[in-house]
């Protein structure tokens, strides 16, 4: 089974480097787009192996895996705008001050235990509900129940940083 898979892959490869074009126009961001997506489709890649949709799949999964990473960008643009924006003057400040809000929101995560720290972790890279249930062997019910309680003990525990 692992050589179909590696054949599958070292055939479709060419495939998925034409269509990460439709993404972006720099040649290691499309390897990186085509590697990414070979990993997350590795769990269930055997059950496409033969299948005629299978190129399909994979576009599905590398314009995700495009997505989230976008998503990702904005989002850290959007907070350090804001951060900016704060009414300091000073840049050097505003960096210190990013760099210490960053180390406290990593600690608070890492400081959750090990099974709640993959779940979050999982989440905020992007991972859909049912992914992190899968990968945790853990209900979809319950993953979506621990993202919130998580978010509400990181808001807690981040509560310095929360307006007003």
């Amino acid at each position: 089974m692992k050589n179909l898979i590696n054949a599958t892959i070292e055939k479709n490869s060419p495939i998925l480097k034409r269509l990460a074009n439709n993404f972006t126009t720099d040649p290691n961001e499309k390897d990186d787009l085509v590697q990414e997506t070979f990993i997350r489709s590795l769990k269930s890649l055997e059950k496409f192996v033969n299948h005629p949709k299978i190129v399909s799949w994979l576009y599905v999964i590398m314009k995700n895996v495009y997505l989230n990473k976008y998503r990702r960008k904005a989002l850290h643009r959007t907070a350090e705008k804001e951060l900016t924006l704060n009414g300091q003057n000073s840049n050097s400040r505003n960096k210190a001050e990013s760099k210490f809000i960053l180390n406290d929101i990593e600690n608070s995560i890492k400081s959750l235990s090990e099974e709640n720290y993959t779940i979050i972790n999982m989440y905020l890279e992007g991972f859909k509900y049912h992914e992190i249930a899968e990968y945790t062997n853990i209900k979809e019910g319950t993953i979506k129940t621990r993202i919130h309680t998580i978010r509400k003990i990181l808001r807690k525990k981040l509560t310095a940083y929360m307006p007003n």
